[in-house]
């Protein structure tokens, strides 16, 4: 079948287009811009990638007629700000009439569970993203989960956070509310089998694992896989806003994705139609299943995709890319140059590990204090870490840094901040080679905004010094445990 798959760069997206590829299916990707979407190798001669936005109907136009079915994984959980409803209500709308002109057979949409008839925002905007889809000509399957399990998923990291940085916590009543969480392995079975199936055309079904847990029950149970012991006090007083601080202080969400969490996690999300069952016969993993799998792949370092990727876990722009080249002009830099004396593939595989659990390679505990200055100014902070702790690919996010370029030939890695600063920040390594021999560059550029950009960045020269030279330093001279292979 010949398949399109919007929210192809996205964390569910990345998950189910290996498993299309590899049931032979032709797979067409739309996305905003190619120029931030990186295939594997194994991908890159069996997909097609078109360019689209969906709150551009123009843009469309470039998309193919001739398609069986489409995926529509297209969210705006944490994006947008306040018009993220009418967002996602105009990228439907624009989808239908696109698809209207098209031999689409069939529309499959991943949605939200829940069991009141009072919905969160995110949740009630979900809904209407059903509606809006179902009048398209071509049937809807529309599939409700409740909480992912999976590693990378934004649910399992907060979960993971919390548990795994506080052995005693006091936390807020809807901690007693129940879901059924579902591993993101059974969510994407669940995904492809539906597709083509025609006993789930026009069905609007929920799935969701064997367990029905309070989201206590769920820290609890991490805890006794981990081997932790913890204390759980829940309190009445805190309220839906302040528990989004608490999420968004304690873990490395975002306030907004925090506060769309808080909102959608009061209420309980349990299967209660399970026709599923069914149409689709499965036998789910239990949580404790999930949880392990999920740590089996980040111990492994196979997380194929994590939330914290999307632009909505930051403060990036959709358009971040135009960002790849250094303004010439009005800027203030700190350029080092440090010659290299061991082989340049193992100093670039050093510049490739920065950030996360290797940390910065300098004064780690001033970058801990600049990212919990961050944090108190509404910022990422440090605690997104990365998604792999040697790959990188455009888009990653390392700390509170999106990886802009990540050109491996060319041995060079450009950063973009998305800390709070009063101007724009970029951070670039390369290695350079002259007759004398091979050194390495870094750049730190920053952009000021009026007089106040101007100040921060003389007020941090200080501790620039102190960092940005032992930093090159330290990661010309580091060598790694296990060496690289020299890279060609």
């Amino acid at each position: 079948m010949k398949i399109l798959l919007t929210g192809a760069n996205g964390y569910i997206g990345r998950r189910i287009l290996p498993v299309l590829v590899e049931q032979q299916h032709e797979v067409v990707c739309m996305v905003r811009d190619p120029r931030r979407f990186e295939l594997q190798d194994t991908l890159k001669d069996k997909v097609q990638i078109v360019k689209g936005d969906l709150l551009q109907p123009k843009t469309l136009a470039a998309l193919p007629k001739d398609i069986d079915a489409v995926y529509y994984l297209v969210h705006s959980m944490g994006g947008h700000g306040n018009d993220f409803e009418k967002a996602e209500q105009t990228s439907a709308e624009n989808f239908v009439a696109y698809l209207d002109s098209t031999t689409t057979k069939q529309i499959i949409y991943l949605s939200g569970l829940s069991n009141t008839t009072h919905l969160s925002k995110h949740l009630s905007s979900r809904r209407h993203v059903e509606d809006i889809l179902d009048k398209a000509k071509a049937p809807l399957t529309v599939l409700r989960a409740s909480i992912i399990i999976g590693s990378g998923s934004a649910s399992f990291e907060i979960i993971r956070d919390l548990v795994e940085k506080l052995p005693v916590m006091i936390t807020p009543r809807w901690l007693n509310s129940r879901c059924q969480p579902i591993a993101i392995r059974d969510v994407i079975f669940y995904l492809t089998n539906a597709l083509g199936n025609t006993a789930c055309y026009d069905q609007r079904l929920e799935i969701g694992g064997p367990d029905v847990l309070t989201y206590k029950q769920m820290l609890d149970k991490l805890a006794k896989v981990r081997h932790l012991k913890r204390f759980i006090f829940t309190v009445p007083v805190l309220t839906p806003r302040l528990s989004s601080y608490w999420l968004y202080f304690v873990t490395s969400t975002s306030f907004s994705i925090a506060r769309s969490l808080v909102e959608s996690l009061r209420n309980d999300t349990i299967v209660q139609d399970d026709r599923i069952k069914q149409l689709i016969p499965h036998q789910n993993l239990n949580y404790e299943e999930a949880i392990r799998l999920a740590y089996a792949k980040i111990e492994q370092n196979m997380v194929i995709s994590s939330w914290k990727d999307a632009l909505v876990s930051g403060t990036m722009q959709l358009n971040y890319m135009d960002f790849v080249q250094i303004p010439e002009h009005g800027l203030l830099t700190d350029k080092q140059l440090f010659k290299i004396e061991q082989d340049p593939a193992i100093v670039l595989e050093n510049v490739w590990s920065i950030g996360g659990t290797r940390g910065w390679y300098k004064t780690d505990f001033l970058w801990e204090i600049r990212g919990l200055l961050d944090k108190m100014a509404g910022g990422v902070g440090l605690k997104r870490g990365r998604r792999h702790p040697t790959e990188i690919r455009a888009g990653d996010t390392i700390d509170f840094w999106r990886v802009l370029l990540a050109d491996r030939e060319k041995q060079r890695l450009l950063l973009y901040a998305e800390m709070k600063v009063p101007g724009e920040a970029w951070l670039q390594f390369r290695i350079v080679h002259k007759p004398d021999g091979s050194y390495l560059e870094q750049l730190a550029a920053f952009r000021p905004d009026g007089l106040l950009g101007r100040l921060y960045w003389y007020a941090m020269l200080p501790f620039h010094f102190i960092i940005f030279k032992g930093m090159v330093s330290n990661i010309a001279h580091h060598t790694p445990a296990t060496l690289p292979q020299t890279q060609v």
